[in-house]
């Protein structure tokens, strides 16, 4: 995803022989060798040809939106570096991601689903502070706002998985093309996008068992492949099969009362169910009012290593 890794020539040096006559034999000049720039880490949708060479291929669904549109013209479109749009059907592959300030320094790019209430620009802000946070590329699928009742009530469809959200389609559409490559995927999502990926999570699994035949067991093991990190999500439930780190902040009532809780008891602690064998994180800090439910500023800061994560180790 993103700038697919290039390739350079190296040139091999041309050397000269002599025949028994003394003259000079024509000069042979090698084949080039086709090598990785030194230090350049691999993105993780790279796609090879058969020959083992990295394709690049320009984007072919970058989206425009009508001049003065609004936010909902984004709904569902995959997000890439400097806020370029593209259509949900466009391959992973081709997505420019942002990238970490400091220089790419782990593998893979994890896909960003925003929450309620936050528009293109502010989508770009976090996807951004999550490569420099993550040292791994970024790119996003945009979950729209039309203002908070609106917002709202997409959410409370959501959560009964009632209803069209694009972003969900989107998700969905790519995690399965993805698992169907045998490709890992690395999934973050916050508040509303939690149950966006929740959602979508859930269709996949639908999709595998009905059109591949898979069993249920089979569904888990595919969907093995997926990492997810949720900071402060709506969700309360998630299919098991991804490996699974949950932020909660305990100061935070969006997971506090729609999502898994908090650290002490809450009203859905009899039917959440954050995934088998996941790692729920929960800390306790600023207030509603001083940005406890902020990705950029708060769940950010309590983030660790995946790996490290799935180990407990906060």
């Amino acid at each position: 995803m993103g700038t697919i890794g290039r390739t350079s020539n190296n040139t091999i040096a041309r050397t000269t022989t002599t025949t028994g006559t003394g003259a000079a034999a024509p000069a042979k000049t090698a084949p080039p060798v086709t090598a990785k720039p030194a230090n350049t880490v691999k993105d993780g949708f790279d796609t090879k040809s058969s020959s083992g060479a990295v394709r690049t291929a320009a984007p072919t669904g970058v989206f425009t939106a009508p001049a003065g549109a609004k936010d909902k013209a984004y709904d569902g479109k995959i997000m890439g570096k400097g806020g370029q749009a593209f259509d949900a059907s466009t391959p992973l592959s081709q997505i420019p991601a942002y990238e970490p300030k400091g220089g790419v320094k782990q593998p893979g790019t994890i896909i960003y689903v925003n929450g309620m209430m936050t528009d293109k620009a502010g989508q770009e802000t976090t996807m951004q502070a999550i490569a420099d946070k993550t040292g791994q590329k970024t790119i996003g699928i945009h979950n729209s706002t039309e203002g908070f009742f609106k917002d709202l009530g997409q959410c409370i469809t959501d959560k009964m998985d009632k209803g069209k959200n694009p972003a969900v389609d989107t998700l969905a559409d790519s995690l399965y093309t993805e698992l169907k490559a045998g490709r890992d995927v690395h999934l973050m999502a916050h508040s509303q996008g939690g149950l966006i990926t929740s959602r979508a999570l859930s269709d996949v699994a639908k999709r595998l068992r009905i059109e591949d035949g898979l069993s249920p067991a089979q569904v888990q093991e595919k969907l093995g492949k997926v990492s997810v990190e949720t900071f402060g999500a709506a969700a309360a439930t998630y299919p098991d099969g991804p490996k699974y780190v949950h932020y909660v902040n305990d100061k935070d009532p969006v997971p506090g009362l729609f999502g898994l809780g908090t650290s002490g008891k809450g009203p859905l602690d009899l039917i959440k169910h954050a995934g088998k064998d996941a790692k729920i994180h929960y800390f306790s800090e600023k207030s509603i009012f001083s940005g406890a439910h902020n990705i950029n500023d708060t769940y950010l800061n309590q983030r660790v290593p995946f790996d490290q994560a799935r180990t407990g180790n906060f």
